[in-house]
């Protein structure tokens, strides 16, 4: 098993290119099973999360192929088994999202509970309540969702949802779905994260019919038929976020090429009030940091507000900085794994329940850690990016699900970081 080893205490200087983002990747590569025709999508990163979808779609039957440049080119014209076997999707809550296209399409599907980080609940209810409303009959049976179209229909029905909590994957779910629905669907307390218009957008240029998406009201009207398109993949704002973390930390001076500063306006005002200047420009972002952080204190949001993705990154920022700060998890029940593991590195932190409290201390030293999530993963590199000595950051096959070559990109600019096999 991979390890990360770190030694801290070098300043951050030169330029990296952010890369797509896994969070439309994954979604838009579920919205390729809604035609017969051939999809491209460029800007496609080379993550764990990312090598897993394929597998399963090709396990579909569907023909992909993932280039060095990062573009993949899918044609699910002989889609033969509409099936997502566990043990395809175990380590991927993402598989959730092949549901809505393979019902939409072919009228029914079988799809494996999702698997994915040990962070909390996030139940799948939802999707199937969505779904149901369109004229789905969903049941579950031996951990697999059994969908198919009620009888006497032969398309998904357009209908209103309003969905009981903001879900980013349900979102996305019934909008792939109601592109090939009969009638006009409207989704209510719809999610705005960028991912989601980014989805809408590929979908438009598939023939999809659609209003609205980035606010909390989306209009889809369907069509009979989407046909191919090519799309490039928007840049991965919680990489950019958290390289913006990292230099903010470390101290230096950075160029994040293709990062935009219009989906990170949450966790920039924070850093700027934390004394790090941040330029955002068309197509990329500057960072600048000199000298001991402010602490800030922040409280985790749907989209527009600071992303729960960013809490634990911002959070190792805060171990360093001068002065208490509050970071209070409104999203996932169990997203302070990285605590403890903080502490190993000399963190000063007391959680009570949804908050943890966090008095910055001058210097962490280095130490062996694990990683027990994705973005607990990234947190911890930070901090060993910053501690006095060696850092091992042991079970990083979760940095994998979701950064493309981390290491790679931070040895770049300055980090001294190796992978250990």
């Amino acid at each position: 098993m991979d390890k990360l080893k770190i030694r801290g205490g070098r300043p951050l200087q030169g330029e990296l290119t952010i890369s797509g983002a896994k969070n439309a990747t994954l979604p838009e590569l579920c919205a390729a099973l809604l035609t017969a025709d051939t999809v491209t999508l460029h800007n496609v990163p080379r993550l764990q999360d990312v090598s897993t979808m394929l597998k399963l779609i090709r396990n579909m039957g569907v023909s992909c192929t993932h280039d060095e440049q990062g573009t993949v080119v899918v044609n699910a014209g002989k889609l033969s088994l509409p099936e997502a076997p566990y043990e395809l999707v175990k380590t991927m809550r993402a598989s959730v999202l092949a549901l809505g296209p393979l019902l939409s399409r072919f009228g029914r599907a079988k799809v494996s509970l999702p698997g994915g980080c040990a962070i909390g609940s996030r139940p799948v209810d939802q999707h199937i309540k969505g779904l149901q409303a369109m004229g789905a009959h969903i049941r579950v049976e031996h951990g697999y969702m059994l969908a198919e179209l009620a009888p006497g229909l032969k398309r998904l029905q357009g209908a209103h949802i309003t969905t009981d909590m903001v879900t980013v994957t349900g979102t996305e779910n019934f909008m792939m779905a109601a592109a090939l629905a009969e009638g006009e669907t409207v989704l209510e307390n719809a999610a705005q994260e960028p991912e989601i218009p980014d989805l809408a957008e590929m979908l438009i240029r598939m023939g999809a019919k659609i209003e609205g998406h980035g606010t909390s009201k989306i209009r889809i009207q369907g069509v009979e038929s989407l046909h191919g398109c090519t799309h490039q993949v928007v840049a991965d704002r919680i990489e950019a976020g958290t390289f913006l973390c990292a230099v903010a930390a470390c101290g230096g001076d950075v160029v994040l090429r293709h990062a935009r500063g219009d989906h990170l306006d949450a966790v920039i005002d924070k850093l700027r009030d934390a004394g790090v200047t941040v330029e955002a420009g068309s197509g990329f972002l500057r960072v600048r940091s000199q000298g001991r952080l402010k602490a800030q204190s922040f409280r985790t949001t749907e989209y527009p507000g600071f992303p729960t993705d960013m809490q634990a990154q911002f959070m190792a920022l805060n171990c360093i900085a001068k002065g208490p700060s509050k970071v209070t998890e409104t999203i996932f029940e169990n997203r302070f794994m990285h605590v403890n593991e903080l502490v190993r590195l000399g963190a000063h932190i007391q959680i009570d329940g949804k908050v943890s409290v966090i008095d910055g201390v001058e210097q962490l030293s280095g130490a062996t850690v694990m990683a027990t999530d994705l973005r607990a993963s990234a947190s911890l590199v930070i901090a060993g990016l910053v501690a006095e000595g060696e850092t091992t950051v042991e079970r990083i096959y979760h940095l994998d699900r979701g950064y493309d070559r981390m290491e790679d990109k931070l040895r770049s600019i300055g980090a001294d970081i190796e992978r250990v096999k």
